[in-house]
């Protein structure tokens, strides 16, 4: 990527909003304006987890001024990642809607340990050098407003990541409800955040580390309380963490806390926090952690620079090590891929080449990738297997992957076989009618099991919401369940908002 070239990315958290812009010079990113909004829409989700139209008008409000300061950059210099709260708002969709369109941009919910992995590489990225060596095996902890993310890694790459429901604003709405410090209340919120934790115990062992690392809000407003307090700058001790909780039970409750180094934003989530880095300190034996500069934001902008190459080699090795799992066929896997890129591009002419700057390039790509997985849910039966594998596609961890992202992969795998019906909302995507069409034909195509006869089959566009299939009569003779086949797949399209026509001849 040139330098001088803008970036930003936006972290959609349950806490706060944050946009990083940075300039890229010489394979690093330079900071040019930071942006943060204290919205709590974690604190909007209601007993059923929907989000409250308050918090979403919040959320609504802070993106739209985002939207503004990001006018003029190019889609491939933004990405947009959203965390916990949306990962648990049953109403997520109602406010993505308005969410995309008021930032002008695309929104990816992130699983849980994707948001992991993406913390450890903007923690990894803004070490300052010299400070680490190569050997350095790092634990890395984040605590956000509704997930906790713990991570082993070593140089550039995350090699264990986990993320936990337990954070700052979850913790303090539940245990610290009117903002009142108790020592009932901390005793009571440790001991819940361990039990949440217990698990970690059998993979973040101390002897797996050497230095533990605090990335992001709780652990850099704790950093920056005991720094002002005449502690060593940009480190957390058990003795600083004591010496907090004493104050903050003095305090009594956050209206009454006066704290140099706290902001105000800080406060009301400041109990919730400060129980869950205790309990983290005593489960995994911590008494020294430094606070770490990067930050899921950096993760994300440092991606957005590697994108074409590392993420895209990350999210094959994801695709591959599925299909791996669930014992796919491979042979016939890559017969459905090779004849669904070349219908697709038929179809969209544009996507030749593939290139995945280009959005045709990159949903030639992601076709690919449900080609290769579409046969995923063989191995829990196969009877209704698109139907499994679909649902093992939106459940999967998926390293490299955000969970809408996974959501097309599994409606394509959805989808590829059987009634239209079951998909139609996600049909109103003229891109995904077109890689439907292209894998369902190229299943028809390869059902068989064989290579099928090249340029068995021509597909084009037919104006708007009508797509045209044209075949030999000789085809049809040499072929007849083939041809069969195809027939059935004109009548189910005559059922969705798409025609699809035949011509043989």
């Amino acid at each position: 990527m040139q330098n001088g070239t803008r970036l930003a990315a936006i972290d959609i958290g349950s806490n706060s909003f944050r946009l990083e812009i940075g300039r890229v010079d010489h394979g690093q990113i330079h900071r040019s304006e930071y942006l943060k909004e204290t919205v709590r829409l974690g604190n909007g989700l209601d007993s059923a987890r929907n989000l409250t139209p308050e918090a979403m008008q919040r959320g609504w409000d802070a993106l739209a001024r985002f939207g503004e300061r990001l006018a003029g950059f190019e889609r491939s210099q933004v990405r947009a990642v959203a965390t916990q709260t949306l990962r648990e708002a049953r109403n997520r969709d109602e406010f993505l809607l308005r969410a995309r369109t008021a930032l002008g941009f695309g929104i990816d919910v992130i699983p849980g340990r994707e948001e992991a992995r993406l913390i450890y590489q903007g923690v990894a990225h803004l070490l300052p050098q010299g400070e680490s060596s190569d050997a350095e095996r790092r634990l890395v902890i984040d605590i956000g407003g509704r997930s906790t993310e713990l991570i082993l890694g070593q140089k550039l790459k995350a090699l264990v990541t986990e993320s936990y429901r337990v954070g700052s604003v979850a913790w303090s709405m539940k245990y610290f409800p009117q903002g009142q410090f108790t020592a009932g209340a901390f005793r009571t919120a440790e001991v819940a955040a361990q039990a949440l934790l217990d698990d970690a115990l059998g993979s973040y062992t101390r002897d797996r580390w050497d230095v533990a690392y605090g990335a992001s809000g709780t652990i850099g407003a704790v950093g920056d309380v005991l720094a002002a307090a005449g502690g060593a700058p940009g480190v957390v001790t058990r003795e600083g963490l004591d010496w907090l909780l004493d104050r903050l039970l003095k305090a009594g409750s956050a209206d009454k806390l006066r704290m140099e180094g706290m902001r105000e934003d800080r406060k009301a989530v400041i109990g919730g926090g400060v129980s869950v880095l205790r309990a983290l300190f005593d489960l995994l034996r911590i008494d020294h952690m430094k606070v770490a500069a990067g930050a899921l934001r950096h993760g994300v902008l440092y991606e957005l620079l590697e994108r074409d190459e590392a993420v895209a080699d990350l999210r094959t090795t994801t695709v591959e090590r599925l299909a791996a799992r669930f014992d796919t066929d491979a042979a016939q896997s890559a017969r459905v891929e090779d004849a669904a890129s070349a219908l697709f591009v038929q179809l969209v002419p544009e996507a030749r080449g593939g290139a995945t700057t280009s959005r045709s390039g990159r949903s030639l790509r992601k076709l690919q990738w449900a080609a290769r997985l579409h046969e995923i849910g063989m191995q829990i039966s196969h009877s209704d297997y698109h139907k499994h594998g679909a649902y093992i596609l939106d459940h999967a961890d998926a390293p490299g992957f955000a969970v809408n992202e996974m959501h097309v992969l599994s409606q394509l795998v959805l989808g590829h076989r059987g009634k239209l019906r079951k998909i139609e909302p996600a049909l109103d995507e003229p891109s995904f009618a077109a890689q439907l069409l292209a894998l369902r034909l190229a299943v028809i195509l390869c059902h068989a099991h064989r290579e099928p006869e090249p340029a068995a089959l021509s597909v084009e566009s037919a104006g708007p919401r009508a797509f045209a299939v044209r075949c030999s009569a000789d085809w049809c003779e040499r072929f007849p369940q083939s041809a069969h086949l195809l027939r059935e797949e004109v009548l189910a399209w005559q059922k969705t908002p798409w025609r699809l026509t035949l011509a043989v001849g």
